[in-house]
Order: structure tokens, then sequence, then C-alpha cells
């Protein structure tokens, strides 16, 4: 799609010389467009506005040369949610076609790949085909909480020449309180002089706990609270899924 829209553009550069013909690409440029949003729309909702000065897609900054997955591993997500994770992970991998650098951690802090542990994962076909493939059975142990991943990734990673987006991938929040996890990743993820954080966060909530025991609905919605907390204070965008059907 991308590629697409890039063809159209350049047919719009030499078309200079009749007003039909111009009208004519304006046209498929604004399809190609409304086709790249609604590919998008599969990852970020109905519900969201591009803004005139686009370095985003469906509100999502992605002008970040590296990019931090942090998912939880618990068994509720494993058991209920994963082929979901898989498609979105797949479809957030989309949104940058091709980046310098990617890793993987669990909630916990755990690497995907122990022989990458403290490294950049080169970004190419063959490693994104082996991590989605990684993905499909992977149970490393997991608290559901996103904390440990999220200050082990910026500790590891954080440098001042890269930008650097974490997408946070989870369905509950357990033995944490949204107030905690904030002053934590506010002590690390520190603002600077133009008041940007280190990194951005984004997340993705999963409801594979909304329609269960009170005590179960009572930690997705901690979840969702402390995502949307976090993404807006670290320049991100919290996504909440509606159903867990990929």
């Amino acid at each position: 799609m991308h590629k697409q829209l890039q063809a159209v553009h350049g047919e719009y550069a030499a078309a200079g010389q009749t007003l039909d013909a111009k009208r004519v690409i304006e046209g498929r440029l604004s399809i190609a467009r409304q086709e790249l949003s609604e590919e998008m729309r599969r990852l970020l909702g109905e519900d969201f506005r591009r803004p005139a000065a686009d370095s985003t897609i469906g509100g999502v900054p992605v002008d970040s040369e590296y990019i931090i997955f942090i998912i939880d591993t618990s068994s509720s997500m494993t058991g209920n949610a994963w082929p979901l994770v898989i498609r979105k992970m797949t479809e957030t991998l989309e949104i940058y076609p091709k980046v310098k650098g990617i890793q993987v951690l669990n909630d916990n802090g755990i690497y995907m790949f122990s022989t990458f542990a403290g490294q950049w994962i080169s970004d190419t076909p063959g490693m994104r085909k082996a991590i989605l493939d990684r993905l499909v059975d992977w149970r490393a142990t997991s608290y559901s909480s996103p904390v440990n991943g999220i200050t082990k990734a910026i500790r590891t990673f954080y440098a001042p020449d890269k930008k650097i987006s974490l997408y946070v991938f989870g369905d509950d929040l357990q033995d944490s309180t949204v107030d905690s996890v904030v002053k934590k990743v506010d002590a690390i993820n520190k603002e600077d002089a133009q008041g940007n954080r280190l990194v951005r966060i984004h997340a993705v909530g999963f409801p594979v706990n909304v329609n269960r025991a009170l005590s179960m609905q009572g930690s997705a919605r901690r979840f969702a609270s402390l995502m949307r907390i976090l993404s807006q204070r670290n320049g991100g965008t919290f996504v909440a899924l509606s159903s867990n059907s990929p």
C-alpha cells in the first residue's frame, strides 16, 4: 500500500501538463489514502483522526526508528487472545515497513530470544518471520504486570540518538496499583527540556476479562486505566479492542 501511494505521487508530479490528468490522479491518490486508512483501522479502531502534520497513521506516531514489544504471556492471554495477539503484532509491524531495530520482551522482562538479550534484533524479513513464528508458542513466565518489561526496556535500550517506541500488549494488571506503576515509569522515562519523554509508550488492551467475574473485571479496568495514562503521558496511543476474535 505504501508503494502504491508513492507510485501515485510520482504520477502526479509528472502530470503537470494537463488539468484533466491532475484531476484523474488526484482521485486515485485519494482512493489510495483511503485504502491505507481502512487497512490501519483494523489495528487502530474506528474513531481515529489523521492530523494535518502527518507523521502518524491513525493517530499513532510512526516516526520511531526502533520498536520494542512488551507482551503479556500469562495464561489468560495465551489461552484466550493469542491468535489476536499474533494478528495485532503482525499489523503493528506492517505500520513500520523498515526500522533500524526490533526487540520483544514479555511483561516480566523476559526476552523472546535470549541470544539477542540486551541488543537490537536487525530488521529483516527473515527475522520478522522468526519473531512471528516464535510468538505462536511463546509461554514465558508472566506476572500480568507490564512494569518490569517497560522499565527494563527503557533502561536497556534508551539512547539519546535513537527514536524508540514501546508497544505494550496486555489484558489485566495484577499485584500493582495504577499509581505505583505510573510513578515507576515516570521515574525512568523522564522528560527532556522540551517535555518529550525518552521513549514513546503505546498500548493495546485485549478484552479477555471484561465479561468475567467482578474481581477479574477490576484487574482489566486497572490495566486499561494504566495504559491510557501511560500512553498519554509518554507520547503514545492506547487502543482498547472490543473483541478477542482475530
